[in-house]
């Protein structure tokens, strides 16, 4: 047990979120390359040079440089195991951004220093807040211009309502950035200078001992007063507040030159928060004390498109994995046994024997689990907290353009929805598809992958924009539905209703008062 405690209080595991073309790809490169666990770092936007970033597995990913899933990434560093999830920017995958969230002790956000706080990091922001999560913050691009730290600073905390900590702060920037000033570390580190020399020691006053050739005077001074303001008007540093969700240290540097993130890395490892006890319906749960339990945070058919295969991402939350071991699905209650395993980087991926909480393995699926799903070993079950499932906005009708591709088109579009990212929905009556996601780009990934890898060609015709609401009836009278309020079944065979706006809404709920209506959404805030 105390083996298995060390093991446990040594993991780290923590999303990065942004904007997109924060940087947020690229520092994960960055950091990868500092746990040994890549030689060479692709940039996402070198398509034209053949390499990609490691992250960034999927066709459609290195086509058009974004990404699109969450990647899971495993390396040590240290005497740590540090398990990084590299989340979607772009708003049009917030979903599996939402429900990775749920699988992650700790955030690290970024910030493009031009930019400042962008919609979708506001977004991702108010996620972690809402659950607690401890954030860290890098502030990117500092070798290029950009607003003022101070600016940036006073925004983070005005826009999140969150106090902010500064650990280093910027000398200078763009043409002019000399390097930071490393108020933990008590050093100067230098943007352009050989490893030998990169550091410089500040005395006990926080000053550099007689003259450094190299450095302009004026921008040390301006650099001495505004961290001389930090220190006497700023916040105080705090583990616990930091820990709680409370307050923000934060980091300046850039990802793409590879500046700061050491730094940033080692920081980050010292005050990041270990596994701790989960809420779960049989109370929380202790990683260390309990016996093996976790949950299915997302499910990703075809990263191998030549073993057409499904892998369920899982995150233990107590005790430890070993291959072979027994465990049960909460849902059903059906034992199993956990044979096929696999550890992740990136598009890498390696079979694993052990592994503890904290950790995320990949678990072979042949269609047997559900995002959500819990599996644990000992003697009771019990259920983690339910995932979010969201509320699509947009819907299409979809068929295939050869009807004698049925049966690709079928099993497609079963795999493919299971993930999570698109939603399915058959009409009543008269059979016919309907697919549901809360962006467009979402559909252009399900076009690309069901040509690309199940061979199939589809025709999806545009419905616009609806409000969907579910119902708890079992039976609903099937001359409700009409072109305002369509009547049509979800995966689960649960009916739901289209709705064309908010007044039709309205219109039905007060001539349907007895057919109660629900968002899956607010039920989960709830």
């Amino acid at each position: 047990m105390t083996n298995l405690k060390e093991q446990i209080e040594s993991r780290r595991t923590f999303a990065i979120i942004s904007h997109p073309d924060a940087g947020k790809t690229t520092l994960t490169e960055k950091l990868l390359l500092f746990g040994g666990a890549i030689r060479d770092a692709g940039t996402v936007k070198g398509r034209k040079t053949g390499k990609y970033a490691t992250s960034d597995w999927m066709e459609i990913e290195k086509q058009r440089g974004i990404s699109v899933t969450s990647s899971v990434m495993q390396f040590d560093y240290n005497g740590t195991r540090v398990n990084i999830l590299d989340t979607p920017g772009h708003q049009d995958f917030s979903e599996d951004t939402y429900r990775t969230l749920m699988a992650v002790d700790s955030a690290v956000m970024i910030i493009d220093a031009a930019k400042g706080i962008e919609a979708q990091t506001l977004k991702l922001f108010k996620v972690c807040r809402m659950r607690g999560i401890p954030i860290f913050t890098f502030i990117n691009k500092m070798d290029r211009q950009g607003k003022m730290p101070l600016e940036l600073l006073a925004e983070l905390e005005e826009v999140l309502g969150i106090e902010s900590y500064p650990m280093n702060w910027p000398m200078g920037m763009g043409k002019d950035f000399f390097g930071i000033y490393d108020r933990f570390y008590n050093r100067i580190e230098m943007f352009k200078a050989e490893e030998e020399d990169r550091f410089i020691p500040l005395n006990e006053d926080g000053e550099v001992e007689g003259s450094h050739p190299g450095m302009d005077e004026a921008l040390y001074e301006q650099t001495l007063e505004e961290v001389m303001l930090l220190n006497e008007a700023g916040n105080e540093f705090s583990r616990e507040k930091v820990i709680n969700g409370e307050l923000i240290p934060v980091f300046f540097g850039s990802a793409l030159t590879n500046f700061g993130v050491q730094t940033f890395l080692d920081t980050y490892l010292q005050f990041a928060p270990m596994p701790s006890p989960r809420e779960s319906s049989n109370g929380p749960i202790d990683p260390v004390e309990e016996p093996f339990s976790g949950f299915i945070f997302k499910i990703q058919a075809n990263m191998n498109p030549m073993h057409r295969d499904r892998i369920a991402f899982f995150r233990i939350c107590s005790g430890k994995f070993e291959r072979g071991m027994n465990v049960t699905l909460s849902r059903t209650g059906k034992p199993m046994k956990l044979n096929n395993s696999t550890q992740f980087l990136a598009e890498e991926r390696n079979n694993v024997s052990e592994a503890v909480a904290g950790d995320i393995i990949g678990l072979y699926d042949t269609g047997t689990y559900q995002i959500g799903d819990t599996l644990t070993s000992g003697k009771g079950t019990f259920s983690f907290e339910k995932l979010p499932q969201f509320t699509p906005e947009m819907f299409v009708r979809v068929s295939a353009k050869n009807v004698l591709k049925q049966k690709h088109f079928h099993k497609g579009i079963n795999q493919l929805v299971q993930e999570g990212a698109i939603q399915l929905f058959k009409t009543v009556g008269i059979e016919s598809y309907i697919l549901g996601a809360v962006g467009q780009l979402q559909f252009e990934v399900f076009e690309h992958r069901m040509k690309n890898e199940y061979n199939t060609e589809v025709i999806m015709e545009r419905m616009g924009d609806k409000i969907a609401r579910w119902t708890t009836s079992d039976k609903v009278d099937e001359k409700l539905s009409s072109s305002r309020s369509m009547l049509v079944r979800d995966r689960y065979d649960q009916y739901a209703f289209l709705f064309e706006n908010d007044f039709a809404l309205r219109w039905f709920q007060e001539k349907n008062p007895d057919i109660e209506l629900y968002n899956p959404m607010d039920q989960h805030e709830r």
